[in-house]
C-alpha cells in the first residue's frame, strides 16, 4: 500500500502547491433527502454527456485519454461553430465527457470560481487501482491531494485547463442501483446523531441497516481535508 499523507499538498513538477482551498458550508438547509422521484413535469433517466470548453486537442486527448484511459470515440466539427473540433471521450462506463478545441494554448493555472461555473468533474475508479491512480498522477507531474470524504475517497488533480479533477474510487461494495438508497440512509443516520457531514460509521451503517455487504476496501487513509469540519 501506498503511503499518502494528505494533509500536504504533493505537487510533482507542478506549481502551485495545494490545489484545493475548501471551506466549511453551513448545513441550514432544510430541504428533505429523499430516493422518490419528486413530482415533477420531467423526469431524467440519467447523464448522457457533459461538455467542457478546452484548447487545443493534443494536450486534451493527452490528459484524457493517454493518463486517464479514456478512449475517444468520436471526432467532428463542433455542429454550432465548425472551426473548433468536438472530441468524444467515453469514461468507462458508456458516458461520455466532450470537448471543444481548437487552436488555444492550454492553461494550468486555475479557472476562477463563480456562479454557474463547472467546479470540477468526477470520475470513477476501481478500488483495486485507486493507489495506482495516486502514483500515475504523480508520475505524470501533477499535483494532487488525497481525501476522505466520508462516502468516498479521492484523489484530486487537475486537466490540462486547472480544471479540477477528482478521481473517486467507493469505500465499499456499493450497488450501483442502490447507491442513491444507501446515501440517503447514511444522511439520516448522520442527522440522527448530529454530525456535520456523512462519515465513514454513517456510511457502514446505512449498508448494514439495508442487508449490503459493509466490508470495506483496503485504501489509504486520508483527512477529511476540510477546515473546521469535525
Amino acid at each position: 500500500m501506498c503511503s499518502v499523507n494528505a494533509s500536504e499538498s504533493h505537487s510533482g513538477h507542478d506549481e502551485g502547491g495545494v490545489l484545493i482551498r475548501l471551506a466549511p458550508v453551513a448545513d441550514g438547509m432544510s430541504t428533505p433527502v429523499s430516493t422518490q422521484r419528486p413530482d415533477s413535469p420531467i423526469t431524467t433517466s440519467g447523464t448522457d454527456h457533459i461538455t467542457i470548453w478546452g484548447s487545443n486537442e493534443a494536450d486534451t486527448v493527452a490528459f484524457y485519454r493517454d493518463l486517464l484511459g479514456m478512449p475517444l470515440v468520436l471526432r467532428q466539427p463542433n455542429l454550432d461553430a465548425p472551426d473548433q473540433t468536438h472530441l468524444f471521450f467515453d469514461t468507462g462506463d458508456g458516458r461520455i465527457l466532450t470537448v471543444f478545441v481548437g487552436d488555444r494554448p492550454s492553461n494550468r493555472h486555475g479557472i476562477p470560481g463563480a456562479t454557474g461555473a463547472v467546479h470540477h468533474l468526477c470520475f470513477s475508479v476501481d478500488p483495486a487501482h485507486f493507489e495506482a491512480t495516486i502514483e500515475a498522477v504523480e508520475a505524470d507531474g501533477r499535483g494532487y491531494n488525497v481525501f476522505d470524504r466520508g462516502v468516498f475517497l479521492s484523489v484530486y488533480t487537475h486537466d490540462n485547463n486547472g480544471l479540477v479533477i477528482e478521481l473517486t474510487t467507493d469505500k465499499y461494495p456499493i450497488p450501483a442501483d442502490r447507491k442513491g438508497e444507501v446515501f440517503a440512509t447514511a444522511q439520516r443516520l448522520r442527522e440522527e446523531e448530529g454530525a456535520t457531514y456523512a462519515q465513514d460509521r454513517h456510511l457502514a451503517g446505512a449498508l448494514e441497516e439495508l442487508g449490503l455487504d459493509a466490508t470495506p476496501y483496503d485504501l489509504p487513509s486520508a483527512s477529511s481535508g476540510v477546515a473546521g469540519v469535525r
